[in-house]
């Protein structure tokens, strides 16, 4: 198993399940509450659902590119998942920048999961941590 991989897709489990339990508590049930109009209202209810979806998924399709039967197949598959996630973090960290108040950055902390998994992800899919199996040494010098 890729360790990077792993992680990653470890990471993106918990992201998923964050975001359907926490989130859906903190943020669907609120904006279904909501006095918004029916039709935006349940649009953003779906692309909520949607987002679990993604989420799911690429947790899973990490999972299985770390595997190593599967790692040069799904090569590009773990790159793409992983510029979805890193773009994902991105856009936090952009909508917390043009706030005209400060402080967001920790009221919005789902950067924090995003950015990793697909950092991960992308140092996963390059084969770099190959030598990082246990018991494996990381050479100190090359002469």
């Amino acid at each position: 198993m890729n360790p990077a991989l792993a992680i990653a897709s470890i990471l993106a489990a918990v992201a998923a399940a964050v975001h359907i339990f926490m989130g859906g508590h903190a943020v669907a049930t609120p904006l279904l509450d909501s006095a918004m109009e029916a039709r935006p209202k349940l649009i953003l209810y779906a692309v909520w659902h949607m987002a679990s979806v993604a989420l799911c998924l690429s947790a899973a399709a990490l999972f299985v590119g770390g595997l190593r039967r599967h790692a040069e197949p799904s090569r590009y598959l773990v790159r793409f998942i992983s510029l979805l996630w890193c773009c994902f973090g991105a856009t936090f960290l952009a909508v917390i920048a043009i706030q005209p108040d400060g402080g967001w950055l920790f009221k919005l902390p789902q950067w924090t999961l995003l950015l990793p998994v697909g950092l991960l992800g992308f140092w996963g899919s390059t084969g770099s941590t190959r030598g990082l199996r246990r018991g494996a040494t990381i050479p100190t010098n090359a002469q």
